[in-house]
This record gives C-alpha cells, sequence and structure tokens, in this order.
C-alpha cells in the first residue's frame, strides 16, 4: 500500500470533540429502527469487553434486561461491577471474567479459561478502548492503542474459533455475533505502514489522534476482512459487524492531560450523548433479527455506512491478515 503523508483535522483531542458535537448537533435521519423493548436474547451468552463503565457497561447492562447470559471480560480491579450490573439490569445471570487486553499473556490465559470452562459465546461485543496521549508500551513492547484496539481482539477471536468458544452456524437463531465499536476516525488519510506493522512508534500528544485513527482504521479492516472469511457467499456463519456510536460522555478521555481537564469534562457531559442514549446502535447489531441474518454492516450512530475505501480494500484487508498473523503466532510461541 503506497503512503501518503496528508493529515486528518489537527490531530488534536479538541478537534475530535468538535467533530463529534458536529455529527450530534446535525445528525442525520437514521435508517435503522430502535429495537422494541420486547425482542429478546434469553439464553444467549453475550460477552462485553469493557463492560465496567461507559458504553460497555451500559450495553451489559441492556442485554442482560433482554435475557443474556454476560460475562463482563473487564481489566483487574472492578469487582464491584458485576453486582452493580445485576442490580441495574434484575438479571442474576451476570459473572465477571478479568483479563487485560493490553497484556497478550492475560489474554491467552483468558483463553485458555474460556476453552477450559466449555463456554460457547453467542453475541461478542469487542468494546474496550481507549485514547493516550503519548505513545505507551504494552509487556509485549507493542503501543497501546495498537494493541488493545485491534491486536488483542485479533487473538482472541483467533483463539475463540480454533477452540469452540465461538461456533459458526447458518442455522437460524444460531449464527454467532461479533460486534466491533470502531470510531469515524477511521477514515484517516493517513495510510498503514504495512512494513513495520505493529513496531512501536513513539509519539507524543499532538499526534494521539492521529494514532488513535489509525488504530480504528486498522480494526475495521480487521472487521471487514474477518466478514469475508468467514462467510462462504451463499450465506452467513458468523455475523461480523462495526459501528460508531458518535459522541459519547465516557471515560475515554482519562488520558486527557490536566490543563484540558476542566474544559474537556464539561464539554463532554453538556454536548455528548449519555452512555445509555448512545447504544441504540449497538443494540440493533447485537439483538435485531436482521443483523443475525447479515454481516458487514456498519452503522454511524443510527445510520448505515460503508467503511472507508482503505478498510474495505480487499488487497488491504489480505496484506492486514498475514502481516497479524505473524503477530498472533508470536503471541503463541511466547507462552
Amino acid at each position: 500500500m503506497t503512503r501518503r503523508t496528508t493529515r486528518t483535522g489537527d490531530g488534536t483531542f479538541v478537534n475530535a470533540i468538535l467533530a463529534g458535537i458536529r455529527d450530534l448537533r446535525n445528525p442525520k435521519a437514521p435508517d435503522v429502527s430502535p429495537v422494541p423493548d420486547d425482542v429478546r436474547i434469553d439464553g444467549r451468552t453475550c460477552l462485553v469487553t469493557g463492560a465496567n463503565s461507559g458504553l460497555g457497561r451500559a450495553a451489559a447492562v441492556e442485554l442482560a434486561k433482554r435475557g443474556g447470559n454476560l460475562i463482563l471480560a473487564c481489566r483487574p480491579g472492578h469487582v464491584e461491577t458485576c453486582g452493580e450490573i445485576k442490580h441495574l439490569s434484575g438479571s442474576q445471570t451476570v459473572e465477571m471474567m478479568e483479563v487485560d487486553l493490553a497484556d497478550l499473556e492475560s489474554v491467552h490465559r483468558f483463553c485458555d479459561l474460556l476453552r477450559e470452562r466449555g463456554i460457547c459465546i453467542d453475541i461478542a461485543l469487542m468494546n474496550a478502548g481507549l485514547m493516550s496521549r503519548r505513545s505507551r508500551k504494552t509487556p509485549q513492547g507493542y503501543e497501546l492503542m495498537f494493541a488493545v484496539h485491534f491486536l488483542s481482539k485479533r487473538v482472541m477471536i483467533d483463539r475463540w474459533l480454533r477452540d469452540g468458544v465461538i461456533r459458526p452456524s447458518s442455522r437460524d437463531g444460531k449464527t454467532p455475533r461479533i460486534v466491533f465499536i470502531a470510531s469515524e476516525s477511521h477514515r484517516s488519510s493517513h495510510a498503514i505502514d504495512f512494513d513495520r506493522f505493529g513496531a512501536f512508534i513513539q509519539f507524543g500528544m499532538r499526534e494521539s489522534l492521529k494514532y488513535y485513527g489509525l488504530s480504528k482504521l486498522v480494526l475495521c479492516m480487521f472487521a471487514t476482512e474477518l466478514s469475508r472469511r468467514l462467510n462462504p457467499a451463499d450465506r452467513v456463519e458468523v455475523a461480523v459487524h462495526a459501528m460508531c456510536p458518535g459522541g459519547v460522555d465516557t471515560n475515554i478521555s482519562r488520558d486527557t492531560p490536566m490543563l484540558l481537564r476542566p474544559i474537556v469534562k464539561p464539554l463532554l457531559r453538556h454536548f455528548f450523548q449519555s452512555p445509555e442514549k448512545a447504544i441504540g446502535p449497538v443494540v440493533y447489531l447485537c439483538c435485531a433479527e436482521e443483523a443475525g441474518h447479515a454481516t458487514g454492516m456498519y452503522l454511524h450512530m443510527m445510520r448505515r455506512k460503508p467503511v472507508s475505501r482503505t478498510a474495505s480494500d480487499p488487497d488491504n484487508g489480505v496484506r492486514l491478515w498475514e502481516e497479524s498473523a505473524a503477530l498472533v503466532e508470536k503471541s503463541r510461541q511466547s507462552r
């Protein structure tokens, strides 16, 4: 893929906030309908990453209310979340399983446990995310956003398919779903450097949004390629979707510089949606009947959109798959 040097906006967190405000103040008419309250997912096993706060927490409550058996996949230190979601949803079929998505050894241990317990996931909501103000290195030497937004998910899904934790099926009502929380920031004009794919890159606050967008571009490209590889032309065996919820008042901005926090937090609270109001597209992709019979959908709030041409390009998808397969294999061999 040819490298480009054009920029996306000014690469600042404030620019991202302003774009989110514009989306919410000038909404386009939705073209998917909210899922009625009486649509149920009774008995289906739902795994939600990052369920301890924000969009993941709100989604976990809603899926539990609709009858899902919830696995809350959260980083250590949030033991209270399980009881809180049980209380808010009125469901007792909720459990916590700890995993640190920044540490691939933790990811593998988590996958080992799912396999050993014979768990079969029907709905996987890959929600966990963050925005770092500067580059941070994971235990395996990857950049933090790259690892959390993409590589940990690539490793998990590879393991789940190998271990039978996700079981492809075209039977009505049995087709598993994988839903990725992506971002409109994936429409970055920055190119993925496949020649140095996965290499740690040093960056500071001015470039943090650029690398956030690149990590979400890689995620959207992976979702598109995964959908192609799992589903024959004539049927859907694993429904794979991605979405951007629009501007949401969550703690993703927890790494905002101290000087900006007195400005950023009130802006998010005043202009952005609460997580409870933002989960419409999440519920649609996880619960709506249509989303179980189709694959490769991308929603921006409640509107269908194609992913960027870079993310949907089959050649890019193949290259991403091959380059990341080597990283997956490396994670297995290092155990």
